[in-house]
């Protein structure tokens, strides 16, 4: 292919005494003309491709359907009410609804009636306590600045609002639904040039007033890339805060008794931890207990009880356990429940190799404490929560999901303690292709088994077809079975979808997560290579019929692959890649990362980065395979530059014919986008999978 001519600058650094090139630096600009020239050609030379791709028709059509199947939240209960989600068939954006006590539903929030375009989205929500009020925070253009509103759920007017600077906010309510606690940004004239995103501080806000005059609450001295969590009971006399320097997987919480604060003062926050390597949720419940759910000395987690009013119950080891850390599963999430004797029970998630398991376990009170049942009629899916009213009752709601199934709500009843019912089934639009799904496991380099889902349609041969794996492995993030409209069109035309749970991620815990994370990156890549040599090994596709694909961190992963491990696939997608690991902290919020993946500005550190580094591992006449990359202009988590560096370098250094090329999106952000939206870049994706992996059958569609 003839691409964009792209100046390579002869730009060579000594970092901590590694000699760096970055011949491509001009692209990290914006606004300079010639990144402008470059990217608009760009466009041209990629959308002609696209255009041309024979299945992309096909794939357009199923993921209309497919993608247009509903979801559904898990209810959020406050005084009667349930507050949740909802996206039908035909909608562009889930709505937020509110139930009453006698059934009726009303819309609250409808982000394609504030904005027809399409690219306002709903970031955030929270009901108050006595369920009169409700916070919710919306963003546009996918920037996702969230502006903070309060509205009057039985008017549905809005009281308050918009308050800036709210990306990323917790609410927290105190009752009466006149005050709360919640986080703001400083504004920008506060804070070097540079760390506008940064420098989070907690306030007080009375609804109504102007966010210029709340109370500060806690932040000062902070690392400025600390995010703050709030919690408050709701008797309104206990606030918890916690916070943690950008993604680290530790935090620190502290305690405030606010019945002992003098009206108009700040509450004197305690300290519950601090300084530790590790994570704590704290809340205090109806029940006036402390609950703590962490991975201290418990690398999978436990759940454990101590009294809010008494320090010495505070340290770890006078903690009573509720649910205490099991050798085999992964504790994601909580409920409290009443049993039919009223006594306090636990309805608990637990993952095990990435399928989710529900069961009830004895509350702190109970004469014999542990495991009282297990639910039954879960298959290998995914709990995105559990939901309980605050006032306590004997019933919870469980959101559900799996591959075949969108996201949906099921109920669970302490009468029926084994058993789950239908609460609110998402729809389904289009045909869903009957799945096979096989877990399995392949041996990483070091001996380490990585866990994998292989889907592929009911009946279809068994020989080596075109195949798409996908991974992940950072962050904590767990990848459990879910509704993918992608994964269905990918086996409905005659593939085979495969799901590497890789280290870095939640799957086996805290002690998986880090040995995927700073100096051991690369255990990551190493673990996805594995998959992929066990997929054409175990028969399942060969190297020519094999695709990637990962975006975020994910992207790292694909970029990673394509550099070290070129004959690994045929083609791959690159989604919203960070790929220059020596500058990457330099952009977007990518200095909240550097515990994720350690810091260019310490020379250890920065050797790991180069070891990986996609953008610093490109070697000229290579052959790469086929490489779409898809990056969104208005991306403020990983900055476009990436996929713009690497596109540039690898289409000078490759050797090989299969084409390199770079799908930008204006006015859309790294989340939440318009179904629409979806659509267009799905099916662009799967068609240039299909393209460059030989899959070419065409199935009627149904």
């Amino acid at each position: 292919m003839r691409y964009p001519e792209a100046t390579r600058l002869d730009l060579v650094e000594d970092l901590h005494g590694h000699r760096v090139a970055d011949p491509y630096r001009w692209l990290e600009d914006d606004a300079d003309p010639r990144t402008r020239a470059w990217s608009e050609a760009q466009d041209a030379l990629t959308g002609e491709l696209l255009r041309a791709l024979p299945m992309r028709p096909e794939f357009t059509a199923r993921l209309e359907a497919l993608v247009r199947s509903g979801a559904v939240g898990v209810p959020v209960w406050r005084s009667g009410r349930a507050f949740s989600t909802r996206r039908d068939p035909g909608q562009e954006h889930a709505v937020l609804r509110v139930r009453e006590a006698d059934g009726a539903v009303r819309v609250l929030v409808d982000p394609m009636a504030l904005d027809p375009e399409g690219t306002t989205t709903l970031d955030a929500w929270s009901p108050s306590w006595d369920g009169d009020r409700l916070a919710y925070q919306l963003s546009t253009g996918g920037d996702e600045e969230s502006r903070l509103y309060v509205l009057d759920v039985t008017t549905g007017e809005t009281v308050d609002g918009p308050i800036d600077r709210c990306r990323y906010s917790p609410v927290a309510w105190l009752p009466g639904g006149e005050e709360l606690f919640y986080v703001r940004r400083l504004a920008p004239d506060r804070v070097p040039d540079g760390e506008e995103q940064f420098h989070r501080r907690v306030w007080r806000h009375r609804v109504g007033t102007p966010a210029d005059d709340d109370a500060l609450v806690h932040g000062e001295g902070s690392d400025p890339t600390t995010y703050f969590g709030v919690h408050t009971s709701r008797d309104g006399r206990w606030l918890v805060v916690s916070g943690s320097a950008g993604t680290a997987p530790r935090d620190d919480v502290w305690i405030a008794d606010l019945a002992a604060a003098s009206p108009g003062t700040r509450p004197p926050l305690r300290e519950l931890q601090v300084g530790v390597d590790a994570q704590t949720a704290a809340w205090v419940a109806r029940d006036g207990r402390l609950w703590l759910m962490s991975d201290r000395d418990a690398p999978r987690w436990r759940l454990a009880v101590a009294d809010p009013a008494d320090p010495a119950t505070w340290a770890p080891e006078a903690w009573q356990d509720v649910v205490p850390e099991l050798p085999d599963a992964v504790l994601s999430d909580v409920a409290l429940v009443d049993a039919p004797d009223g006594s306090l029970q636990v309805l608990a998630v637990h993952a095990v190799d990435a399928t989710d398991r529900l069961s009830v376990w004895a509350g702190p009170e109970a004469a014999h404490p542990g495991r009282l049942a297990d639910v039954e009629g879960l298959g290998a899916g995914s709990i995105s929560g559990v939901s309980s009213p605050p006032e306590g009752g004997g019933t919870a709601w469980v959101g559900y999901t799996d591959y075949a199934t969108p996201p949906s709500v099921l109920r669970w009843d302490a009468g029926s303690p084994t058993a789950l019912e239908s609460w609110e089934q998402a729809a389904v639009a289009g045909a869903v292709p009957e799945l096979t799904v096989v877990e399995t496991h392949a041996t990483s380099p070091d001996g380490t088994p990585v866990h994998l889902f292989v889907l592929s349609q009911a009946g279809a041969p068994d020989t080596p077809r075109p195949t798409v794996l996908y991974g992940y492995g950072g962050f904590n993030v767990s990848v459990t079975p879910a509704y993918s409209a992608q994964a269905l069109s990918w086996v409905a035309a005659g593939g085979v979808w495969a799901v590497a749970n890789l280290r870095g991620g939640s799957e086996h815990g805290e002690e998986w997560h880090r040995a995927g994370m700073r100096e051991r990156k690369q255990n990551v890549f190493d673990d996805f290579a594995a998959a992929a040599e066990h997929l054409a090994a175990e028969g399942w596709t060969t190297h020519e019929q094999l695709g990637i694909f990962g975006g975020s961190n994910g992207g790292l992963l694909v970029g990673a692959t394509v550099t070290q491990r070129p004959e690994l696939a045929a083609a791959a997608v690159c989604s919203a890649p960070l790929l220059d690991m020596v500058r990457y902290e330099l952009f977007g919020l990518g200095r909240t990362w550097n515990d994720e993946y350690g810091t260019a500005e310490d020379p250890t550190e920065l050797g790991w980065l180069l070891g990986y580094s996609p953008y610093h591992a490109v070697r000229e006449g290579t052959a790469y395979p086929a490489i779409l990359f898809t990056t969104f202009e208005s991306d403020t988590r990983v900055h476009p530059l990436h996929g713009r560096k690497l596109a540039a370098a690898l289409q000078h250094a490759t050797s090989s014919e299969a084409p390199i090329v770079l799908r930008r999106e204006t006015s859309v952000g790294h989340g939440a986008r318009a179904v629409s939206r979806t659509v267009g870049l799905a099916a662009d994706q799967l068609a240039f999978l299909a393209k460059h992996t030989g899959l070419h059958t065409r199935v009627a569609l149904r």
